[in-house]
């Protein structure tokens, strides 16, 4: 039995993996240690009620448009985020749009190497609930931070 699930296990019977929520604190975390990896695009073309469909089948909370709906370099951004779309919806303007009307443009980017509290900061002063992450090396677009994402390091924190 290793070390790492031996005191789990004589204090509930079963081996239990010890750190599945073995995060860094916030001072210490960075954006790498909470981001979600993988990014999910649409091509500014796309009607909103399409892109609505990929968040809800994709369970994600904002998408990123280009031009070609593939995320990669050397691009400029926009993102869409659900509450963009219940703002269009509550306007009355979802049925005839596309993700290049409602797209902000710009959105807030961290890297992956940032200190989390700096992420922290610019998502409360931006108001965004995501920032769009770029690989430090190269400026790639590799995930997504979420809000969300920054309560599983302050709930679970401990490094």
């Amino acid at each position: 039995m290793s070390p790492t699930t031996e005191s789990s296990q004589a204090q509930t019977g079963s081996p239990r993996l010890l750190g599945s929520f073995r995060l860094p604190r916030l001072a210490h975390a960075r954006v790498l240690d909470a981001m979600r990896p993988g990014v999910i695009g649409v091509s500014p073309e796309t009607p909103l009620r399409e892109v609505a469909r990929t968040l809800a089948s994709k369970h994600i909370h904002c998408v990123v448009v280009n031009d070609d709906g593939e995320v990669g370099a050397q691009r400029s951004h926009a993102m869409i985020s659900a509450l963009d779309l219940l703002s269009a919806a509550a306007n009355e303007a979802f049925e005839d749009r596309t993700a290049a009307d409602l797209a902000v443009d710009e959105p807030p980017t961290v890297s992956t190497d940032d200190h989390l509290e700096r992420a922290v900061k610019l998502m409360a002063d931006r108001r965004a609930e995501h920032v769009l992450v770029c690989d430090a090396e190269h400026g790639d677009p590799v995930g997504i931070l979420s809000t969300l994402d920054v309560a599983g390091v302050m709930a679970w924190g401990e490094a």
